[in-house]
C-alpha cells in the first residue's frame, strides 16, 4: 500500500493540458525566446524537440498549443538524440520567458506564496505527480523555482542602502 502524501493536500494543482489555467504550457501566454515569438510554452518545448527545421516549422505555426502538442509527438524517430537530457532544462526556459513577459502570470504566480504546486496528471510520471503519486513533478518543481526566483528577485529590488 502506498503513503498518502501530505503535502499534496493543500497544494495548487493543475493539468498540463488545461489552456486556460496559467501555468499550464499550453496557456496562450505568448513570449519571445531565441529571437522568435512563441505563442505559447507548448509550441517552444515541441519545437526544440526536433533538429529537422521543416517538421519544427510545421509544430511552430500550429494554430494551438494542443495541436503543437500533437505534432510534437508523432516523429519520436527524428527527435533530437539528445532530449532527453535537456528536456527539463527547454521546459523551464520557456516557461520562465512565459513568466517574466506576461504580468498576468507573473503576479498570479506570486500570489501563490508558499503553496506546494502540483501538475496532477494521473499518466505522467515525469512532468506530474501520477497516479500514485510517487511522479517526479518536474513541472510543479520547475514553477516553485521560478516563483522563488521572483520572490528572491522581489527583495532584492526592495532594500533600501542607507
Amino acid at each position: 500500500m502506498f503513503a498518502h502524501n501530505t503535502e499534496y493536500e493543500d497544494a495548487l494543482s493543475f493539468s498540463r493540458f488545461d489552456s486556460d489555467h496559467f501555468l499550464s504550457p499550453q496557456s496562450m501566454h505568448g513570449f519571445e525566446l531565441e529571437d522568435k515569438h512563441w505563442a505559447s510554452a507548448e509550441h517552444y518545448y515541441q519545437c526544440a524537440k526536433y533538429s529537422t527545421a521543416p517538421y519544427a516549422a510545421k509544430i511552430e505555426a500550429a494554430p494551438s498549443a494542443q495541436q503543437a502538442y500533437r505534432l510534437g509527438n508523432v516523429w519520436w524517430r527524428r527527435r533530437r538524440a539528445d532530449f532527453k537530457a535537456v528536456r527539463k532544462t527547454l521546459m523551464t526556459r520557456a516557461l520562465y520567458s512565459k513568466t517574466i513577459q506576461n504580468a498576468e502570470v507573473q503576479q498570479a504566480l506570486l500570489a501563490t506564496g508558499e503553496q506546494w504546486i502540483i501538475e496532477n496528471s494521473a499518466y505522467e510520471h515525469y512532468w506530474g505527480i501520477g497516479r500514485d503519486q510517487r511522479g517526479d513533478n518536474y513541472l510543479g518543481m520547475i514553477w516553485m523555482d521560478i516563483r522563488r526566483k521572483l520572490f528572491n528577485a522581489q527583495k532584492a529590488d526592495n532594500k533600501v542602502e542607507i
